[in-house]
């Protein structure tokens, strides 16, 4: 093994530094293996200047940031990427191009970074012969076959402390907080940083809530002598018998963008429970920041594990946490 790339696709996450730190490190120490960097995902192979060489120079300290070096794209998909034609946005297929700039490298192995988008792009390149490793990463916590993702303790870190935060405001003021949180269609940081937090509360897709009940219970607090409330409610939940809502549609490149529910559950709060709501939304805090020294730990195995992964040639896998 001679020469590898490594990309970070989708939505950024804590640790993705430490992973392609590690990448590196591996690599360069162990195998003696020339990296390259890939800038903004798989627009790197497109665009001019996208691919550079990473040293050990380039990654040192970056072990504690947040953030990618190497940059991401939500957009770059390269079976179907959004370019200016005319000035009109076209929708194109560049998967071709893609290839055969990859091969012009002569790569040994693509390690690909990313959540289930992005890795569903690569599992198309493997289909089509591209020697790739997976990574998984996410804040969501919601991908199948590893038990846990980097970045999501982090993000389950920062919610925490907002609970904490707005838990004295809302003793103090007598209210209710409603506090909405990514996650997409998965629970798992709602539901971690409600339970951490101690709120009264904790709404999740997987569970679809009525919002009678979450009135009687903001009711009982009050009746034992608390007026006020903690509301987790993750972006995705929805009352029973309802849809998540939506605040950007999707098309043949986005997935559709979800929030505003907890601003409906604060407005029925009000409505039918008499007190005084607010609501906090979140958002791309949960992205950002120092990672936390589980998900540096876990980013730096399993950046080090896929370079070990692509070197015994376990192309069209993905690594991943397994106990």
């Amino acid at each position: 093994m001679k020469r590898i790339a490594i990309l970070t696709g989708g939505g950024d996450a804590p640790g993705l530094n430490a992973v392609i730190r590690a990448v590196v490190k591996t690599a360069t120490q162990e195998y003696d293996c020339q990296v390259l960097g890939v800038r903004d995902g798989f627009d790197g192979f497109v665009d001019p200047g996208g691919v550079f060489p990473l040293t050990l120079q380039d990654v040192r300290g970056i072990l504690p940031r947040g953030g990618t070096i190497l940059g991401a794209a939500n957009r770059g998909n390269p079976f179907a990427r959004k370019v200016l034609r005319d000035g009109q946005e076209v929708i194109e297929d560049t998967s071709e191009q893609v290839i055969a700039n990859l091969r012009a490298l002569q790569l040994d192995a693509l390690i690909v970074v990313g959540g289930d988008g992005t890795l569903h792009i690569a599992q198309e390149l493997a289909e089509m012969g591209v020697p790739v490793v997976g990574v998984p990463k996410t804040i969501d916590n919601d991908i199948g076959g590893t038990e846990v993702t980097f970045g999501f303790d982090t993000a389950v870190t920062t919610a925490t402390e907002a609970i904490d935060k707005l838990h004295t405001t809302a003793e103090s003021h007598h209210r209710v907080m409603v506090l909405e949180l990514m996650g997409r269609d998965a629970g798992f940081i709602a539901l971690h940083a409600g339970l951490a937090g101690g709120a009264d509360a904790i709404l999740i897709p997987e569970i679809p809530f009525h919002p009678e009940a979450v009135c009687r219970k903001v009711e009982e607090r009050k009746q034992r002598g608390s007026p006020f409330s903690i509301i987790a409610v993750a972006e995705g939940a929805h009352a029973s018998g309802g849809e998540p809502l939506v605040s950007r549609p999707g098309d043949s490149v986005y997935v559709p963008r979800l929030g505003g529910i907890g601003q409906v559950v604060a407005e029925f709060i009000a409505a039918n429970c008499q007190v005084e709501t607010r609501v906090t939304v979140l958002g791309h805090l949960q992205r950002g920041g120092s990672p936390t020294p589980y998900d540096r730990v876990l980013a730096t195995r399993l950046g080090a594990a896929a370079v070990r992964l692509a070197a015994a040639g376990g192309f069209g896998r993905m690594v991943a946490l397994n106990g």
